[in-house]
């Protein structure tokens, strides 16, 4: 126990000064989170020598981003917006998985592992997005409300392909699960509104006044509700998006979602460090060349592609080159799915380091041409930063 207080607070506080060293330098923050997870993670200088409690901690961060981004899209808005991004993520899905499936394919993978690549690297990534996405532009702006519609469809698509590698069993109870999980998803979705609205409701309207416990009693809805998901056979994540997503219906929404991000901010310190950390310094120059193209090319058609078909959508052409390139990178849900697929021995090692690697680099890459060219909460020039 004394181990794991002594590396928490060594993340705390070399992220703390590689914070002031980046915002003196005017860098992203991201980039020094991530940055201290390569120096003092276990393929650096290994002041943190095991990263699975760390990680687990992480998923704090990503449980309330997603909580956040439900609570302030009201369910008919969302839906709306499925409908209309529905061409969008269609054929973006099927181009991002094409891309890095013929790129692999030709530089020796094989079928499988080409498979897993292009399945990997199809998503972007919704801590990224959401994180450098101002607080006005997500709850009131088109944009914000588009990006969360795509990424939230592109997630589901994630956890299905995450079931399918995970699949064990036999060819027909692997399908009869694939089958009953949008069964499973209504049942979520409907027992969380009815509970929602019948007992959350009333709780927060009695102790609306008294603030902490408005709070907790979030984190509990929130919490409570991303167990029960996962038990279902789906995310963390895809529960607490859910439980924001029933809470957007109640008044208390926006002051909720105001008042809470501070909490997400500082636990999504872990995530990037442990996005840092899982880097193996000792395969770099076996991995870097594959890696960095396969990382460019992400970087230029995931953009392109988003732009295209946004403006064949009918939006005007500054929201379509803006939100393209906000989601223009890899997901975290890559990360999820290589480990997984290598440790079921479906690809090997160097293929697997070469997804994460091309991943981190999409994401850093991605983060600071957000930063520098567009609003975001840490903007490091006085006229973009917006919160």
């Amino acid at each position: 126990m004394e181990n794991v207080l002594v590396e928490i607070s060594i993340i705390i506080i070399f992220s703390a000064v590689l914070s002031w060293f980046a915002f003196f330098l005017k860098q992203p923050i991201i980039i020094a989170y991530i940055g201290c997870g390569i120096l003092f993670g276990p393929w650096g200088l290994s002041f943190i020598k095991g990263i699975n409690f760390i990680e687990s901690i992480s998923h704090i961060g990503i449980t309330l981003l997603l909580f956040l981004a439900g609570l302030v899209l009201h369910p008919k808005r969302l839906l709306n917006l499925f409908r209309e991004t529905l061409i969008v993520t269609t054929i973006s899905s099927m181009v991002f998985f094409a891309v890095p499936f013929l790129f692999t394919y030709l530089w020796g993978f094989t079928f499988w592992e080409s498979i897993v690549c292009g399945i990997a690297l199809m998503f972007s990534s919704t801590i990224i997005v959401v994180k450098l996405l101002p607080t006005t532009t997500l709850h009131q702006q088109h944009m914000g409300s588009i990006c969360i519609a795509v990424l939230l469809a592109q997630d589901l698509l994630a956890i299905t392909a995450i079931m399918l590698v995970n699949m064990n069993t036999t060819f027909f109870t692997s399908l009869i699960d694939i089958a009953i999980i949008p069964v499973k998803g209504i049942v979520l979705v409907i027992f969380a509104f009815l509970f929602e609205e019948v007992v959350i409701r009333r709780i927060m309207r009695q102790i609306d006044k008294f603030h902490e416990l408005l709070y907790l009693s979030a984190f509990g809805w929130c919490f409570g509700l991303a167990i029960l998901s996962q038990k279902l056979g789906f995310t963390f994540e895809v529960g607490a998006f859910i439980a924001g997503l029933s809470l957007a219906r109640n008044p208390l929404s926006l002051f909720l979602s105001e008042n809470l991000k501070n909490f997400r901010d500082f636990f999504l310190v872990f995530f990037f460090f442990v996005l840092g950390a899982t880097i193996d310094l000792s395969l770099i120059l076996e991995i870097l060349l594959p890696a960095v193209l396969l990382g460019i090319i992400i970087l230029i058609i995931k953009p392109l592609i988003f732009k295209l078909l946004f403006l064949f959508n009918k939006e005007q052409k500054k929201f379509s080159n803006e939100t393209s390139l906000r989601l223009g990178q890899s997901s975290e849900f890559s990360l999820i799915l290589v480990i997984l697929a290598y440790k079921l021995n479906i690809i090997g090692r160097d293929v697997s380091f070469i997804i994460q690697l091309t991943t981190i680099i999409s994401m850093i890459v991605s983060s600071y041409i957000v930063i520098l060219k567009y609003p975001t909460p840490l903007g490091i020039k006085e006229n973009l930063k917006k919160d």
